[in-house]
């Protein structure tokens, strides 16, 4: 009879450590943390060769990895699109307008799909939900074309006590928390309301509810500062009195060679041509104003540091850091546009502001131009990789190209996801990045001949190993195919990451090589 019940207990003891290892296995699976920015400059935080104070950012840095190559798009909807979906905004309907990503899946999708929790917190720039692709929770809002970010302090309608929230013209946008909309405001009752603590708060909030939960998550953190309009609590501004009373040009001077002493560029680097005025040519009211809007600007970083410090804290606490992996980017690179309206003291609740072409040409140190141009001002991201478990030339630096668009193809190698050729009958663009993981394990990136793309308004390029190719003379409504007049730019990245000397006519068979790549490329994605 014992014999008799032999093989039944062999099977109950397989059975029990085939669970055993499984759950084990599932345990290894990393959390994944994407903390997405908005309109931040290459140079602002410490880590990159701010005087922000960003302790938090600066210890990932310093225990993980920096790239001096990531690039976005240049723009808001379309860098989101590329870097949730892995595949081009041009190709998954969100270059040109952001009525909704077709023809592609979320990071979410792929992941909720594995078995993970999917959380997100934040923007989104669109006019779908998260909640709708792919997140089982989410606490932010989204929104269509022109309609960027919101009131920092009150996004929706004015408060017993208070002012009237400042607002651009027409403004409207749905807050979600989960399937339910708040249109076209949401007015926060809390009169503590700050987009960048309040998101915090519910990204924390999302890892209490779940830390029981026996399956790894991915949690994005998509806040809108720095984005204007300038609003930030006055202790942090405080903080800053002063600062920038010297003005532009010796900040900009000190944030390069604070850039040249962490590594960040070698000394064959060159500082681009100001597009700031002097400081001195400017009038005592002009240069009050401007300091004003900087140190606003700074104040906004800050807090968003001390908010990411409360994320890992939390992360800590719940025993989950080693096993985790933490990225940080900017959707663009720092705004040049002009925006002011309404009342009183720039960084208060009824006034918007933004912060103008002057220091968007320092916050993007030591590039050329800004937000909406494919030259590195507009493309090129502080990007930190942290994930102890795996990362360990800690403090080190990247400087291969990468894309937003190879997060998707990373996430899916480390979570060895299955990317589907079709989802809920849709076909589904083939994934257009390269997994960065060689690279957070200390070795070379193979791209395999795949050249980056970028297109947006008048701006485009091509970047091909050392080459870039860029120009900012695109017509705002090109022919079918691309034939119109186009001034191409061509850079020697590897000596020359400031796109300061131009050699495109010394070597015109390049310039033809990647023009055509690049209207290839072009045509294909939108279809000619």
């Amino acid at each position: 009879m014992k014999q008799a019940h032999l093989p039944s207990k062999i099977s109950l003891l397989v059975i029990t450590l085939f669970v055993s290892l499984s759950t084990a296995f599932s345990k290894q699976r990393p959390n994944i943390i994407f903390i997405l920015v908005d309109d931040m400059g290459f140079s602002d935080i410490g880590c990159y060769g701010g005087e922000v104070n960003t302790p938090h950012l600066d210890r990932l840095a310093e225990n993980g990895l920096r790239f001096t190559n990531m690039y976005n798009t240049s723009k808001c909807f379309p860098s989101r699109a590329c870097l949730l979906t892995g595949v081009y905004a041009q190709q998954c309907g969100m270059n040109r307008s952001s009525k909704g990503i077709k023809n592609a899946i979320t990071m979410a999708d792929l992941l909720r799909a594995e078995g993970y929790r999917t959380l997100a917190v934040g923007k989104h720039h669109s006019n779908n939900s998260l909640h709708d692709r792919g997140f089982d929770r989410f606490y932010g809002f989204h929104y269509g074309l022109g309609k960027s970010c919101a009131n920092h302090f009150n996004p929706g309608q004015k408060r017993s006590g208070e002012g009237v929230p400042a607002r651009k013209k027409g403004e409207s946008r749905a807050y979600c928390f989960d399937d339910r909309k708040m249109l076209p405001y949401y007015t926060p009752k809390e009169k503590n309301w700050y987009t960048t603590d309040y998101f915090t708060k519910w990204a924390i909030d999302f890892l209490e509810e779940y830390k029981n939960e026996d399956k790894p998550y991915f949690l994005y953190v998509s806040y809108t500062a720095p984005h204007d309009p300038l609003h930030a609590w006055p202790e942090d501004v405080a903080k800053y009195e002063g600062v920038y009373d010297k003005g532009y040009e010796a900040i900009r001077n000190a944030r390069f060679k604070r850039q040249k002493e962490l590594g960040l560029f070698g000394p064959e680097a060159i500082l681009t041509k100001p597009s700031h005025k002097p400081w001195n040519s400017l009038s005592a009211e002009h240069k009050n104003d401007q300091a004003r809007r900087m140190q606003v600007y700074a104040a906004m970083i800050d807090r968003v540091d001390q908010n990411i410090g409360k994320i890992l804290a939390k992360i800590k606490a719940l025993g989950e850091e080693d096993n985790t992996l933490i990225m940080f980017a900017s959707d663009n690179g720092s705004s040049a546009e002009n925006v002011d309206t309404g009342m009183g003291e720039v960084g208060s609740l009824t006034r918007w502001s933004s912060l103008q072409k002057e220091w968007a040409n320092v916050s993007n140190t030591p590039f050329r131009y800004w937000k909406n141009l494919s030259h590195e001002g507009g493309i090129c991201t502080p990007f930190i990789a942290y994930w102890p478990e795996v990362i360990t030339n800690k403090g080190k630096i990247n400087r291969q190209p990468v894309h937003f668009v190879d997060i998707m193809a990373t996430v899916s190698n480390i979570t060895d996801a299955s990317y589907p050729a079709s989802f809920n009958g849709e076909q589904i663009i083939p994934l257009q990045g390269e997994s960065l993981l060689p690279a957070l394990q200390g070795k070379v990136l193979p791209r395999r001949d795949k050249p980056i793309f970028f297109e947006y308004r008048s701006g485009g390029a091509v970047r091909d190993g050392k080459w870039k190719l860029v120009t900012k003379s695109i017509p705002r409504k090109p022919k079918n195919p691309l034939k119109d007049k186009v001034t191409w730019e061509l850079y020697d990245m590897s000596a020359d990451m400031t796109e300061t000397q131009d050699l495109a006519k010394e070597n015109a068979e390049v310039v033809q090589h990647l023009s055509q790549l690049w209207q290839n490329w072009y045509a294909e994605s939108y279809g000619f």
